[in-house]
């Protein structure tokens, strides 16, 4: 039998501090479940086959648009960007708790190679 259990997101957010790191905390249907703590500025990026989901938990996600455009996302709103679209996630300095969901092959920065880039995600 299957061991299904509960996942409290807010105690996953508690269990690592580094930014733009993107933990698993799930898999379903060839997709990542991802918790990532955002703050200041990432780096302009796109995913050529994937769109990329979101969902904003604590504090206010800005995601620059290559067409000059910001969206904001509030806490408790979600945003899904198309593939394709160049975009730039950053915060206003504040600590922002993000769920991301996409599929397991999509690359953290895209085809953008950075300091930031994180190659090998870790579950918790």
């Amino acid at each position: 039998m299957t061991d299904i259990k509960a996942i409290n997101i807010m105690e996953k957010f508690s269990l690592f501090d580094k930014e733009w790191t993107p933990h698993i905390i799930g898999e379903l249907n060839g997709q990542y479940v991802k918790l990532c703590k955002l703050k200041d500025d990432f780096v302009w990026h796109s995913h050529e086959n994937e769109d990329e989901l979101f969902l904003v938990f604590k504090g206010t996600l800005l995601i620059d648009i290559k067409d000059g455009k910001t969206v904001e996302v509030k806490e408790g709103e979600m945003v899904i960007i198309p593939k394709g679209v160049e975009h730039r996630p950053h915060t206003n300095g504040e600590i922002v708790l993000n769920l991301l969901f996409e599929p397991k092959s999509t690359q953290h920065t895209g085809d953008v190679e950075d300091e930031l880039t994180v190659k090998k995600l870790d579950w918790i």
